[in-house]
């Protein structure tokens, strides 16, 4: 066996002891979290203020907006302005061209409409 007698136990336990008194002795005393806990505290607080800000901007538009609904629904309609009628519309020259086509004769977009085929 590794352990056999009691002072052997009774070194281990001492060495166990001077590990664990050493390995606090060296440690930085928690001051990296200390500060990582601190930035993240204060990166929460402003983003909490601005939040809070942007919030009270939007009651305040909010609030604005409600009065200007208010105002508008209780103020009088306005009176339409007179429509005035307008003369038919009349071209101004007619058109001397000659149509593509005879009337009722207007073949298909492609001139695929009417045609003779060769398969019978």
């Amino acid at each position: 066996m590794l352990f056999t007698s009691t002072t052997q136990f009774a070194v281990l336990g001492l060495v166990l002891i001077a590990g664990w008194l050493f390995g606090l002795a060296s440690h930085p005393g928690g001051r990296k979290w200390r500060t990582r806990y601190a930035t993240e505290r204060d990166a929460h607080a402003a983003q909490v203020k601005d939040t809070e800000t942007k919030l009270a901007a939007a009651q305040t538009r909010i609030a604005e907006l409600e009065r200007e609904n208010q105002r508008l629904a209780s103020a009088q309609p306005v009176a339409a302005a007179p429509v005035v009628e307008r003369a038919p519309y009349r071209p101004v020259a007619t058109s001397a061209a000659r149509p593509a086509y005879p009337a009722g004769e207007r073949r298909g977009w492609f001139d695929f409409g009417n045609r003779v085929s060769t398969n019978g």
